[in-house]
């Protein structure tokens, strides 16, 4: 029954365990890619082969579904994968298509014209590749006109939560959300496009200020994965176990895990 969940490091914990919460019986073997983090400034073609072979690895494990909880692998990668890698009897999904229905308040598999929406100006927090790859904003467009989003590509954030730095990172985060705000002084709303980011969710809200609606992708992720397994029930692997792959070593990343989720995880090698 195995589902297989995806990032380059640690980010993807998140929404790891808000699917655990939503689906308690729901094995989950989780994949982090370590030893090749951070995915945000490598090139599209490398990134799409490292994602390949994780979620081979997944497929190796039972995974017959496997969730990119990773935004740079989901906009650089995703695409490509389901064009030309995935078999038809396997399936590989995004995390930010949920994140941005609930944005633009539409219901899991709404594919009506796009539509105005409320929220006008939205600060968009990402790698560098995500924002390169400009996928936020394609999928928005598919879904609502009118809407300007201002994009800050978050150099050095993951690489600090990836070595367990909190105070680098809170200063990061501080010092991306004020050069965003250079440019867009008011927005409404803000996505954090990485999974990395909700590890930092109350600095990002300490910065932008009470008034702006922060929106990460775990508890929505793990609705959307909540409805779509019973609407497709064929897609829960055959694997039974659950468990915690890295490329790194898994002692620091054990580590480094279990200091940011404040919990105890325990990685094995992959």
């Amino acid at each position: 029954m195995a589902v297989g969940v995806f990032d380059s490091g640690l980010g993807g914990l998140t929404v790891h365990r808000a699917i655990q919460q939503r689906l308690p019986d729901l094995p989950l073997v989780y994949f982090g890619d370590s030893a090749h983090a951070p995915y945000g400034v490598r090139k599209p073609d490398d990134i799409y082969a490292l994602t390949c072979a994780a979620t081979q690895r997944l497929w190796d494990e039972g995974c017959d579904l496997v969730i990119l909880a990773c935004n740079t692998a989901s906009a650089a990668a995703l695409r490509r994968m389901q064009e030309s890698f995935v078999p038809k009897d396997k399936r590989v999904l995004g995390v930010f298509v949920p994140l941005i229905e609930a944005l633009t308040e539409r219901q899991w598999g709404d594919n009506s014209p796009p539509r105005e929406v409320a929220i006008k100006h939205v600060a968009l927090f990402a790698t560098p590749a995500t924002v390169a790859s400009r996928a936020f904003q394609r999928e928005l467009a598919f879904r609502a006109i009118g809407v300007d989003v201002e994009a800050q590509p978050c150099g050095g954030v993951v690489d600090a939560i990836e070595d367990g730095d909190e105070i680098l990172a809170e200063a990061l985060v501080t010092s991306h959300v004020e050069a965003l705000k250079r440019r867009m002084p008011l927005p409404e709303a803000a996505i954090l496009g990485c999974t990395h980011y909700p590890l930092m969710q109350d600095q990002f809200q300490r910065a932008l200020g009470p008034d702006v609606r922060v929106f990460s992708q775990a508890n929505l992720v793990a609705e959307s994965l909540a409805d779509y397994l019973g609407r497709h029930p064929e897609f829960i692997g055959s694997g039974t176990e659950s468990k915690y792959l890295t490329t790194g070593d898994p002692a620091r990343v054990s580590s480094k895990a279990t200091q940011f989720l404040r919990q105890r995880i325990t990685f094995e090698s992959a």
